[in-house]
């Protein structure tokens, strides 16, 4: 076990590095340019020159993708051009609504599809079935910002249930904390849900049609422990492994969502970064993010042996 996660940690180095290359050529070659911003619409080529020395973005293009490698290399995500700070600090000042809006989505997420998916499989060609796929298909096709909107129309503007936007820190209390997040974590964990009860479905219901379930429901036990300790049980890898891809999901959208829901998160600092054109934090981010998924990549390929005692590593 200890060599293969020693392995697997050794081999996400060239897939970082080939990241790191493609996040630097596309920001750099793309159109835009961060002195020109800073300078404002008045500045003369003079001063957006002095601008542009300073910041380094005279050197040529290997230069400076040596010099941030190097910086990366010590765990230094360099410093924003606008803040004049460390991109460390600024994702540290932003991580808390972010990471408690991961953890809610997920939390979600994860119950009602794991529900979802029981249920139709266990309804297998039922209207119940036919509702929670109709629901899986509506979640997966309609946009994150749409679903937002319609969130916020109805049950803060039309029922002033909740707030419309902005996020309490949970030092306030867990009540307020939550009555922030419950719009943004249903917006964005939609997809999400639908992308795991469809799974969910699919995986139970090859388990469901195997003989030793054939002879569980002749012996006559109990659907409950049926379903959740035989059956779901059987099915986890396949589900395990989507929550895992799901996170590619919850990552992009957490930028979309921060933006519609007003939240001063990691994804909003992206979005600010990108109309500044501000190269260290949009390269700290997407690294971060990057290592973020590998990691939970590598805890789910761990997780299979405590589903499938059979694997082993």
């Amino acid at each position: 076990m200890i060599a293969y996660i020693v392995r697997r940690l050794i081999s996400t180095v060239p897939v970082m590095f080939i990241v790191a290359v493609c996040v630097f050529l596309l920001l750099h070659l793309a159109p835009g340019d961060p002195a020109a911003i800073m300078a404002g619409d008045n500045a003369t080529p003079q001063n957006i020159a002095q601008i542009r020395q300073k910041l380094g973005l005279d050197e040529p293009l290997w230069r400076q993708f040596m010099v941030w490698m190097t910086s990366l290399a010590r765990g230094d995500l360099g410093e924003s051009m606008f803040w004049r700070t460390s991109v460390s600090e600024l994702i540290g000042q932003r991580a808390e609504p972010t990471i408690s809006l991961a953890l809610t989505t997920i939390t979600f997420a994860v119950v009602i599809a794991l529900t979802l998916g029981v249920i139709a499989a266990w309804k297998a060609g039922s209207a119940v079935d036919r509702f929670v796929m109709g629901f899986a298909v509506m979640g997966f096709s309609v946009p994150v910002f749409v679903v937002g909107y319609l969130l916020i129309y109805c049950f803060s503007i039309w029922l002033a249930w909740l707030p419309v936007q902005g996020y309490t820190p949970i030092e306030e209390g867990v009540g307020p904390w939550l009555r922030n997040l419950v719009l943004p974590s249903v917006t964005l964990g939609l997809a999400y849900v639908a992308l795991i009860a469809r799974i969910t479905r699919a995986t139970m219901l090859d388990v469901l049609a195997e003989d030793y379930m054939r002879t569980a429901r002749a012996k006559g036990v109990a659907t409950r422990p049926m379903l959740l300790k035989h059956a779901l049980k059987n099915a986890a890898v396949p589900i395990v492994t989507v929550v895992g891809i799901g996170v590619a999901l919850l990552i992009g959208g957490v930028v979309i969502t921060e933006t519609v829901f007003n939240i001063s998160g990691i994804g909003r600092l992206v979005v600010d970064a990108i109309q500044r054109r501000d190269y260290p934090i949009i390269q700290g981010v997407i690294m971060l993010f990057s290592g973020i998924y590998v990691v939970v990549n590598l805890l789910v390929d761990l997780s299979y042996t405590f589903f499938d005692p059979r694997i082993r590593y």
